[in-house]
């Protein structure tokens, strides 16, 4: 059969069975785990789309997915040099404009790392032209793909439908409702692996106990404030009290003085007395239990608390090496592996590649970016054009495209070649000796000045000798 103009026929020999896995599905479950022991029973398993409802999940899967996303995205190809710079392709560039029909570069980067974050893996199915060049990527839902291992080694991934991604029902009933894509017409991005080479395990596998913690603690103190900060108790009679008594008792306290009545004034008679149970706000340290889960789960998605709002911020006054901490330790194998997964998945040949420019990181100051342009031009890193359009966006101008340097500046090969010919300096010659003749006195030196005075007078023949 077709799909997207490509012939996808079945591989020789039988498939095996899905790839091993903690759960359902064939990859990473959709339950990650039982808190407890029996805790399934109860309901109480621990699901990425509820504990995805816990804020500081929440809060990490957003900031690194429009963080990736906001890093804009490139063709780039390698010179003799070694160096790369952005070009354009008419073959390449068009699916990295624009992915799909429906989404922005953007928009699938944001997807892409959202489902390796949440569900531990990514898989992008291609879609190709008439020359078999990609045109097109589709994110697929992660919960409807199953890798497959093959006798010989060979990979598969069984996808159910998806229409977004042209996997409609028309095409797949006729094969059963699934059908086995070969790996080369899948792109597939797994996160850690710590189980089997085809499995990636999401953040959440670590920290999901820890935000399943912060839920329960948001859900009580919810409930707690909402009877009006008043705890729960017992009702104790100072005698014996039969069944049917003490059931009258407590329905008509749950009636009367919970919920909404919370603050009403109870009469007890009869020697009866309330004693509360439940400790209150202060004594569970609510707020040390919400932070120090908060921070558990920041630690597994290697984001740095105060970026999203748990604790103050480092008192520095530049921000640039927190974000450059932010980016090696959580962001750089997020881009090192999706640049890998684009440059093998689009088959692309060299000297192409694709490369994040992760100078949108970081946005400077007028001040900074202004330092930082005067060090690189006056270092002779980067030509006055280079440093315009790197720190402010603006084009070129005359004479601003070759790097400068200041004149005196020579290399170290120059100076060892003019040691090593220099002459050797001349020796001084020595002062010419002193007259010893005594000085003439006034009246003799003016003498012999008249006398040469005559003697030139009579040689121009003003008057004779």
């Amino acid at each position: 059969m077709r799909i997207f103009g490509l012939d996808i026929r079945r591989a020789r020999g039988s498939i095996q069975s899905p790839a091993p896995a903690l759960g359902s599905g064939g990859w990473f479950p959709l339950v990650v785990r039982e808190p407890t022991t029996g805790a399934w029973q109860r309901n109480e398993e621990i699901r990425p789309d509820s504990v995805l409802g816990y804020a500081p999940v929440f809060a990490c899967v957003t900031l690194i997915a429009s963080d990736v996303g906001k890093v804009r995205l490139r063709l780039v190809e390698v010179d003799a040099d070694g160096i790369w710079t952005e070009t354009t392709s008419p073959a390449f560039s068009p699916v990295l404009r624009k992915p799909n029909a429906y989404q922005t570069t953007q928009k699938l980067i944001e997807q892409w790392i959202t489902s390796k974050l949440i569900h531990g893996n990514t898989y992008a199915l291609k879609q190709r032209d008439d020359r078999g060049v990609v045109r097109g990527l589709y994110v697929l839902d992660p919960t409807r793909v199953t890798p497959l291992v093959a006798p010989d080694g060979s990979v598969f991934y069984q996808l159910t439908r998806d229409d977004l991604a042209g996997l409609d029902a028309p095409t797949l009933d006729a094969r059963g409702g699934t059908i086995a894509v070969p790996a080369r017409e899948i792109i597939h991005d797994p996160a850690v692996a710590l189980f089997h080479p085809l499995i990636g395990v999401s953040p959440i596998f670590a920290c999901g106990l820890a935000a399943l913690q912060g839920l329960r603690i948001q859900g009580t103190s919810a409930q707690f404030f909402a009877n009006g900060s008043a705890p729960g108790g017992v009702l104790t009679a100072p005698g014996a009290i039969g069944k049917e008594n003490a059931q009258r008792l407590k329905t008509y306290w749950e009636t009367e003085f919970s919920g909404d009545n919370v603050g009403k004034i109870a009469v007890l008679g009869d020697g009866l007395k309330f004693e509360a149970l439940s400790v209150n706000a202060v004594d569970a340290q609510l707020v040390e239990q919400l932070k120090w889960s908060a921070e558990t789960v920041c630690s597994c998605f290697h984001v740095p608390p105060y970026m999203i709002g748990v604790g103050p911020p480092p008192p520095y006054a530049n921000v640039e090496p927190l974000v450059q901490q932010y980016y090696a330790q959580c962001l750089q194998t997020l881009f090192t592996a999706l640049e890998i997964s684009l440059d093998e998945g689009l088959d692309l040949p060299a000297p192409y590649g694709t490369e994040f420019d992760i100078d949108d990181l970081i946005w400077m100051d007028t001040a900074t970016r202004t330092a930082a342009a005067k060090d690189a031009i006056g270092s002779g890193a980067l030509s006055p054009d280079e440093a315009r359009k790197k720190y402010y966006g603006l084009g070129r101008v005359q004479g601003g495209d070759t790097p400068y340097l200041q004149q005196q500046y020579f290399s170290l090969a120059a100076l060892s070649e003019r040691t090593l010919t220099a002459p050797a300096p001349p020796t001084p010659a020595a002062p010419p000796p002193e007259a010893d003749a005594a000085p003439a006195d006034e009246d003799t030196t003016i003498t012999a000045a008249l006398a040469a005075i005559d003697r030139k007078a009579v040689e121009v023949g003003l008057y004779a000798s």
